[in-house]
C-alpha cells in the first residue's frame, strides 16, 4: 500500500501534465490561423532568447512562427570595435529561432542609428575616406552574414535611408558614399549568403515622398541586377497616423515593383506626442511632462476600445492583401517589452502591443482570429 500511495500521485501528475500539453496545443493561435496568409512574427529580446522570460516564451511558441532580432544584431552590439565582434547574443538568438523552427530575420546590417561609434570615422573623429568606409562595410556584412549563412532566412540590409519628403537621410553613409552605399550593402550581403533573402526596411512609409523614393530605389536595384526580395513597412503607428488608405497605396506601390511586402515592427502608441508624425526616429527625445503620460496605471475602457478598433483596421488591411505580404511582425511580445514606454519621453507607460503586461491577449487577438475564420 505504501508503494501504491507514493507512485499514484506521480502517475496522476504525469497524466494531468500530458492533458495540459494537449490543451495548450489546441488553444487558438495566430500563427496557425494565419497559415497560408503570411508568417506571424515577433521581435524578441535577450530575456526571451535565453528563455528566462518563461511567460513571454509561452506566447512566442503559441502564436508566432517567425522571429526578428530586436537589438542583438545592431552594429553597436555585434561589432563594438573595429577588430572585435561579439556574437554572444546573436548566436543565442539564431539558436532560439532554430530550436523552435521559426523563420529568422537578421536586423539590421546598415543603419545610421545604434551604429558603432568607430564605423565611419578615423581616430581623430573625422570622416574616413570612401575607400575605407566601403571596405569596413564589406568586412562587417561579410563577417556577420557569413557567420549565419544558410541559417537566417533574410536580412534587413539597409534601414531607414529616406526622409518623409523622399530625400536621402543625411547619414554618415550618405555623406561619404552618396547613393552608392545602398546598392553596395545589398551586393555585399548577397555575396556573403547568395541564398538569403534581402530586405529594405523603413518607417512612415505612408508618406508619398518616402513611397516614391523607395519605389525608385527598388527599381534601380533590380535594373542593376542586384537582389532585393522585399520592402519592410515598419508599423510604428499613432492613433492618427498613418491613414490606412495612404498606407495601402504604399503597400500596393511596393508590390508593383515585383518584390514582396513585409509589415515590420508593428506597435501603436496610445500616448500623445510633442510633434506630429515623428515615425520611429530613435534620436528624438522630449522632456517629461505629467500630461504627456496620461495613463500611468491603466487605459480607460473607451481608450482601449479605440486602440483595438484601429489596430483591427490595419490587420484587416493586411488580410486583404495577404497575397502580397509574406510576413507581419509585431515589435515585442507584451506591452512591458516595448521600446515605446520610454520613447520619445522617458518614464512613460504605453500600451502598444497585442498582449498586455499580464501576458493576456487584448481583444485585437480574438478579432484577428475571427477575421481569418470569416475569410476562409
Amino acid at each position: 500500500m505504501r508503494i501504491y500511495y507514493l507512485t499514484f500521485p506521480l502517475f496522476l501528475l504525469a497524466f494531468l501534465s500530458s492533458c495540459k500539453t494537449v490543451e495548450n496545443e489546441h488553444q487558438p493561435s495566430l500563427k496557425t490561423s494565419l497559415k497560408g496568409k503570411f508568417l506571424m512574427g515577433v521581435a524578441v529580446n535577450d530575456a526571451q532568447t535565453s528563455e528566462q522570460d518563461t511567460a513571454g516564451l509561452r506566447l512566442i511558441k503559441q502564436h508566432f512562427n517567425a522571429v526578428a532580432a530586436e537589438n542583438c544584431m545592431k552594429s553597436e552590439v555585434i561589432h563594438p570595435e573595429e577588430n572585435r565582434y561579439d556574437f554572444t547574443r546573436s548566436d543565442r538568438f539564431v539558436a532560439f529561432g532554430e530550436k523552435y523552427k521559426m523563420a529568422i530575420t537578421g536586423h539590421t546590417l546598415i543603419w545610421h542609428s545604434q551604429l558603432s561609434p568607430w564605423f565611419c570615422v578615423d581616430k581623430e573623429g573625422k570622416n574616413v575616406s570612401r575607400e575605407v568606409l566601403i571596405e569596413r562595410m564589406k568586412n562587417h556584412i561579410h563577417t556577420v552574414v557569413g557567420r549565419y549563412k544558410g541559417r537566417i532566412q533574410g536580412w534587413d540590409v539597409v534601414n531607414e535611408a529616406f526622409e518623409d519628403d523622399g530625400s536621402y537621410r543625411k547619414t554618415k553613409f550618405y555623406e561619404i558614399l552618396g547613393e552608392d552605399y545602398i546598392p553596395l550593402a545589398f551586393q555585399f550581403a548577397h555575396e556573403a549568403d547568395p541564398n538569403a533573402e534581402l530586405y529594405y526596411n523603413d518607417y512612415s512609409m505612408a508618406h508619398k515622398g518616402r513611397r516614391d523614393a523607395v519605389v525608385r530605389m527598388v527599381t534601380q536595384l533590380k535594373a542593376k541586377g542586384i537582389r532585393i526580395d522585399a520592402v519592410g513597412m515598419q508599423g510604428h503607428m499613432q492613433m492618427d497616423f498613418p491613414v490606412a488608405k495612404e498606407f495601402e497605396k504604399s503597400l500596393l506601390a511596393f508590390a508593383n515593383t515585383g518584390v514582396q511586402v513585409m509589415i515590420t515592427e508593428i506597435d501603436m502608441t496610445i500616448l500623445p506626442t510633442s510633434k506630429q508624425n515623428i515615425g520611429a526616429d530613435v534620436g528624438t527625445n522630449f522632456e517629461y511632462k505629467k500630461e504627456m503620460n496620461p495613463y500611468p496605471d491603466a487605459l480607460p475602457d473607451s481608450v482601449a476600445q479605440a486602440w483595438n478598433t484601429r489596430m483591427e483596421e490595419f490587420f484587416n488591411l493586411f488580410l486583404k492583401h495577404s497575397d502580397k505580404i509574406s510576413r507581419v511582425t509585431v515589435w515585442g511580445v507584451t506591452d512591458a517589452d516595448s521600446w515605446r514606454n520610454d520613447w520619445p519621453i522617458r518614464g512613460r507607460k504605453d500600451y502598444p502591443l497585442l498582449f498586455d503586461r499580464n501576458h493576456q491577449p487584448k481583444p485585437i487577438v480574438e478579432a484577428i482570429l475571427k477575421s481569418v475564420n470569416k475569410n476562409n
